[in-house]
């Protein structure tokens, strides 16, 4: 009896736990080129790849995957990382370029592969196509993010070179598959890349742009693996192992079953980033709430002090009043002696305030 499980992760009765094991130890790439490896293989094995230009670089880790595939790799990136930087210096198969795509496209070697995965709308895709297409007909061509969020609807990375007339007007909220309208709690880039506000129509998108290019080309094949965003793969009619390249890639891109799963992974993951967004709006109530009660206990402490003051000073008025209604009275005159002698004792007082006062002095 023969079994074969192909790429499956099993385990065994005895290890009942490796493909739990194998799905917790393997990084969490929600929407990362590394998981197209296989992908990329395919290509290699069916045309000759000696020069790749990547547009829109990682973590450096997808680009030794071209490298490890036999290629040099060209890594356009504008603004790279100082951690980015260290693992490109690092390997000499590794090419930075810092610069804007399409603008740096000219200054390169023209390539047999390129990966375009940079700025996600129409406007600049719409470029890097055009160039390509004119400069390098026998190139391979794989474009990522030709599905949803970037399929129909412009991204424009921070601060974007797209000019103003070019550009649909964006907003910081981002989109999610439970609903059309945009949403603080969808797919937001946290000020690396506004929206547009709207999807759909002329001019908008990554695949808008591909489709444009092929209307206006007309020789060029397109087809998506249906995948982590899509997986666009773009080559000239006649070019060199272009038949190859698609027949090898049929298997994905014909994969209702890939489709299916891409459709559930991005409504499981707009749902997540709307409950990540709820959890941290309650986090937020709370530290309001725990703020405001603080505040309550901080004013019922001060006017608890401020009323054991008073009580005490209220005491000590109280006990002065009731020393003074202890106190016995000074007796009266009984006599006409004894008032005239009071009398007296007075008007002397009285004589020398007077002639104290600072009024009566010469």
């Amino acid at each position: 009896m023969t079994r074969d499980f192909g790429a499956a992760v099993t385990g065994s009765p005895d290890d009942p736990h490796e493909q739990a094991r194998t799905a917790r130890e393997q990084p969490l790439l929600l929407h990362s080129m590394a998981v197209f490896r296989e992908l990329f293989e395919t290509v290699f094995r069916c045309r000759d790849v000696g020069v790749v230009v990547e547009v829109g670089v990682e973590s450096g880790q997808v680009s030794a995957v071209y490298a490890d595939l036999g290629a040099t790799v060209h890594c356009v990136e504008p603004a790279p990382a100082d951690e980015l930087r260290a693992v490109l210096d690092g390997d000499p198969r590794l090419n930075l370029v810092e610069g804007l795509s399409p603008a740096v496209l000219p200054e390169l070697p023209v390539a047999d592969l390129y990966i375009l995965d940079g700025d996600h709308n129409y406007a600049v895709v719409r470029e890097e196509l055009a160039w390509i297409m004119a400069n390098a007909p026998d190139a391979v061509v794989v474009l990522h993010d030709v599905l949803w969020p970037c399929g129909r609807r412009d991204f424009y990375y921070q601060p974007s070179p797209v000019p103003p007339e070019d550009a649909h007007p964006a907003t910081s909220d981002g989109p999610t598959v439970w609903h059309d309208e945009l949403t603080p709690a969808g797919f937001v880039g946290d000020g690396a890349y506004t929206v547009a506000e709207r999807a759909g129509g002329l001019r908008n998108g990554v695949l808008t742009a591909v489709e444009d290019a092929l209307d206006e080309a007309g020789d060029w094949r397109f087809q998506i693996v249906p995948a982590v965003f899509g997986f666009g793969v773009l080559a000239r009619t006649g070019a060199p192992a272009t038949d190859a390249v698609f027949d090898a890639l049929a298997p994905y891109t014909s994969s209702r079953l890939l489709a299916a799963m891409e459709n559930n992974r991005v409504a499981l993951y707009t749902r997540v980033l709307q409950l990540q967004y709820e959890a941290a709006a309650r986090t937020d109530d709370a530290t309001r709430l725990t703020e405001t009660v603080n505040a309550q206990q901080q004013e019922i402490a001060r006017l608890r002090s401020e009323l054991d003051r008073s009580t005490a000073e209220l005491a000590t008025k109280s006990q002065e009043l009731q020393r003074q209604r202890d106190t016995p009275p000074a007796p009266l005159p009984t006599s006409d002696q004894e008032l005239g002698a009071a009398v007296s004792n007075l008007g002397r007082a009285l004589s020398a305030r007077i002639r104290k006062s600072p009024g009566q002095q010469r």
